[in-house]
């Protein structure tokens, strides 16, 4: 029997020319860790001068000092809670201080766990909502008049969960699918004054809390058999299709939505035994040790 083949992840530097982004400046939520962390890694690796934003002030400044090791540009850490836009435009005003501009937004704060909605308190939803909806549009708020000046452009991180009734990620969901479609006004409202708003929906990515959330304990290589490109996402994937959006060979792309899944939204398989999961969720919470009930 042949085997099926896997490409693999190739990083960006192999396929786009090094000083892409020189003198460009990113201003990146959630960009302390997980996806945001390595497409904010990536574009300094371009020339890019990045201002990461997240909630753990020390986290947060380790990881600054890492990428300017990493990749010999400039990073600043610029601590802020997106569900409060003051704090975004402290960071905002920080970022203008030491750089003088913003180009690049990434939009990539996000909350999320796995739970029935029977098992979901008011406070729980509301939560995930604040983080992922009311933060893009904080961050979007806070930084649009300088992105406005230098015609430059919005990436959210959205997801694929809300394509589907996904069970146990109804408020992931809902945040992501207010996302998308705020996207797709941003890019209506701004277009005109040059500026591009484009969502990036992964699907699974390893090394990530949601791959460590979403997928069942030991279910690594079911899950990887369901993808049609027959591997879990790597963060590189998600950062090339960053630099593509970012670039000037995207100029005449806005309001769109770029899955990058190996295929998968086209090929899902049992997320969880279906209807047994939603029928007795108890039986299944061992599974995802984070999930609420």
């Amino acid at each position: 029997m042949t085997e099926p083949y896997k490409h693999k992840a190739v990083p960006a530097l192999d396929v786009f020319k090094p000083d892409l982004f020189k003198d460009k400046v990113v201003f990146v939520t959630g960009g302390g860790s997980g996806i945001c962390y390595g497409v904010t890694e990536t574009l300094m690796r371009f020339g890019a001068k990045a201002a990461i934003v997240g909630r753990k002030a020390e986290r947060l400044r380790a990881a600054a000092q890492q990428l300017e090791r990493d990749t010999k540009s400039k990073a600043i850490a610029t601590p802020g809670d997106v569900r409060k836009i003051e704090t975004i435009q402290h960071a905002v005003k920080q970022t203008l201080d030491a750089f003088g501009k913003i180009d690049f937004v990434i939009c990539g704060a996000a909350g999320n766990f796995m739970a029935p909605i029977e098992g979901l308190s008011s406070n729980a939803f509301r939560a995930v909502v604040e983080i992922d909806l009311i933060g893009t549009f904080n961050t979007v708020r806070a930084t649009m008049e300088e992105v406005k000046k230098n015609h430059g452009s919005y990436v959210h991180i959205s997801a694929t969960l809300h394509y589907s009734g996904l069970p146990w990620q109804s408020a992931a969901s809902s945040a992501k699918a207010g996302i998308d479609a705020f996207s797709a006004a941003l890019a209506v409202e701004l277009g005109p004054f040059g500026v591009r708003s484009n969502c990036i929906a992964p699907g699974l990515i390893a090394g990530t809390e949601g791959a460590d959330r979403l997928v069942p304990q030991g279910q690594e290589e079911m899950a990887q058999g369901f993808i049609p490109m027959q591997r879990i996402g790597q963060k590189e994937d998600i950062a090339n299709a960053a630099v593509f959006l970012f670039s000037e060979a995207a100029s005449w792309v806005t309001g769109q939505i770029l899955v990058v899944d190996g295929g998968s939204v086209h090929f899902r398989g049992p997320f969880l035994p279906y209807p047994d999961a939603v029928m007795d969720t108890q039986s299944f919470k061992s599974l995802f040790p984070g999930s609420k009930m």
